[in-house]
């Protein structure tokens, strides 16, 4: 992690000219300021100017009115964290960092994703490790709009030969920034990939996942692609996911591995508490990890996405699976893995909320049930039930619902994100309802 120090030295070189200081709002969009390397020394301890106005974007580029950030009176600061600070290896003589957004005093804003994610790691009970597995897909550009990349199949041998050249300078250019391949492979769908890098600590995961996506989508553009990072970017072909892998540490100590249990899908009953709690606020969750209008067209049964508040060992329909653990490193590798979540979140929220509901659990020790071993949607509704799995809310709205009336997430954010994350979504879907579909225009009548 480079010092304060450091980062100067290193942009009074030749090697850095420009530094993209950047943030990630409530939108899910990620944006920031771009500063000269001779000034960074100023902008380390002084921050870049930003109007408070643009945590109040939607994903759409309109500012939310009724957001109390919406207005065109403020201002804050935008600090750069040193230790994340990296030359980017797709961009010539151009470097990164990320900022948490501050006050004039220089207190933490209280609307900022960021600051809001490192305040509550700093009370947190444990260490957090975790990791964002991306799913994404390579297309072209036609006169028509879209096509994928290749036809291959699902984990195909020919589309990791289609795709090895891009993937390895994929690989390189995340490497120089610290990220470490953990696997790839061809998914589901024609032309859709998951590369996936390694776990890390604490806030580290999610700054990753920011830096990560940007890479992704430079080096495709490198090669006349695109990365489409879109729920479902295509009608007719399966969604992408972005499933969050967590476990907790007290030091050396995984709190979620049991050596007594089962080997390879040995939790213990503080992960099955977090899990309960999870589970329990699940609906709610749902409005920060799938937070755009499209997410729930992702989210249905029979399509390994999860769509029911259930967990199971290896279950890939469930909202929360125990993925079967390495036999050389049980502890190492035993976690939990949330599916209902795709890359349209902002990974701070996506963080603090599930490690929320999960504490929350943990505290109540909240018994999830038994692990279910099928398909949810198989289950009659009498069985869904008697079990307590409930099917997610089937929109945008009816998850931001649920979240409005979460008391646990609301103190997890602070009642200022909070609100202020309400306005912004409820906005997009007001946007939404107000729009026509095109299955709309093909299907309504005039009889008159």
């Amino acid at each position: 992690m480079p010092s304060t120090q450091a980062v100067i030295e290193q942009c009074e070189t030749d090697d850095v000219e420009l530094v993209r200081v950047l943030y990630t709002d409530s939108g899910g969009v990620t944006r920031g300021r771009v500063v000269p390397a001779n000034d960074i020394e100023g902008v380390l301890t002084e921050g870049a100017n930003l109007a408070q106005v643009q945590q109040a974007f939607t994903a759409t580029e309109i500012p939310v009115p009724d957001s109390a950030v919406g207005g065109p009176v403020g201002e804050v600061r935008l600090i750069p964290d040193p230790d994340t600070f990296t030359t980017l290896p797709y961009a010539d003589r151009g470097a990164v960092m990320l900022a948490n957004l501050h006050e004039l005093d220089g207190d933490h804003w209280a609307y900022d994703p960021r600051s809001n994610l490192v305040d509550f790691l700093a009370e947190f009970p444990y260490d957090a490790v975790s990791a964002f597995e991306s799913e994404f897909y390579l297309a072209r550009k036609t006169d028509d709009g879209r096509e994928t990349f290749d036809q291959s199949g699902c984990f195909a041998a020919d589309g990791m030969q289609n795709t090895h050249d891009l993937v390895l300078e994929m690989v390189d250019a995340l490497r120089a920034q610290g990220m470490e391949l953990a696997t790839y492979y061809p998914e589901y769908g024609p032309g859709q990939q998951e590369l996936v890098v390694k776990h890390s600590p604490g806030i580290t995961a999610a700054d990753q996942h920011i830096l990560y996506k940007l890479t992704v989508k430079a080096v495709a553009e490198r090669h006349g692609l695109s990365a489409l990072f879109s729920p479902k970017p295509f009608k007719n072909k399966p969604g992408s996911g972005c499933h969050l892998h967590v476990s907790l540490w007290d030091g050396d100590d995984n709190v979620f591995y049991d050596p007594d249990a089962e080997r390879r899908y040995g939790v213990s009953e503080t992960a099955r508490h977090f899990i309960g709690g999870v589970l329990e606020h699940g609906p709610a969750i749902l409005a920060l990890t799938a937070p755009s209008v499209v997410s729930y067209t992702r989210l249905q049964p029979h399509s390994w996405a999860s769509a029911f508040t259930c967990w199971g060992h290896d279950n890939r329909e469930a909202m929360v699976r125990i993925p079967s653990a390495s036999a050389s490193n049980p502890e190492g590798s035993t976690r939990i893995e949330f599916k209902a979540i795709d890359n349209t979140a902002n990974p701070y929220h996506a963080l603090v909320a599930l490690l929320a509901a999960g504490r929350d659990g943990i505290d109540r020790e909240l018994d999830p049930g038994a692990p279910l071993e099928a398909d949810p949607s198989e289950l009659s509704e009498a069985e869904r039930a008697e079990r307590g799995i409930e099917r997610y809310p089937e929109t945008l709205a009816g998850a931001l619902d649920a979240l409005a009336d979460d008391d646990v997430l609301r103190e997890a954010l602070g009642e200022p994100l909070h609100e202020s994350y309400l306005a912004v979504k409820r906005y997009l879907w007001q946007q939404f309802n107000s729009s026509v579909t095109d299955w709309e225009l093909q299907h309504q009548t005039d009889p008159f």
